[in-house]
């Protein structure tokens, strides 16, 4: 087991590993999203949404970027051009959630959409009160 925690962020406190995670898990959603529709359309759930291979697959893509923004955070925590990025994916997750759900109706709020908007809005708020912990 040793040599496994080598593989992990070596940095003091949590904020680093559930950067890892999300950035694991994010990934699995990217993956997911190039192979189906099915969740995608759990997010944007609105009855007239008509959710696309295409629309899913630039989701994917999208929270692909993030993941791989999150992860360089999550190893690299002190740096604050990072920890900038991988907070600003939070606030640009965050704007795209609430803009689909409150001003173009594609999105209901329900299971699909609390998820990532839960998600970001924790994530985000938990860096920015670390950020004199972390950036150094």
């Amino acid at each position: 087991m040793g040599n496994m925690t080598s593989y992990l962020p070596q940095n003091e406190g949590l904020l680093q590993y559930w950067l890892l995670l999300l950035s694991v898990v994010s990934i699995g959603n990217s993956v997911q999203s190039y192979l189906t529709t099915s969740y995608t359309r759990r997010v944007y759930s609105a009855p007239e949404t008509t959710v696309t291979p295409l629309h899913s697959r630039t989701f994917g893509t999208y929270t692909a970027l993030a993941s791989i923004i999150r992860l360089y955070a999550a190893y690299n925590i002190t740096d604050p051009m990072l920890y900038q990025l991988a907070l600003w994916t939070y606030v640009v997750a965050l704007g795209h959630f609430y803009s689909e759900w409150l001003v173009f109706g594609t999105a209901r709020w329900g299971k699909g959409l609390a998820g990532p908007v839960v998600i970001s809005v924790g994530s985000l708020a938990w860096m920015v009160s670390q950020w004199g912990v972390y950036v150094r």
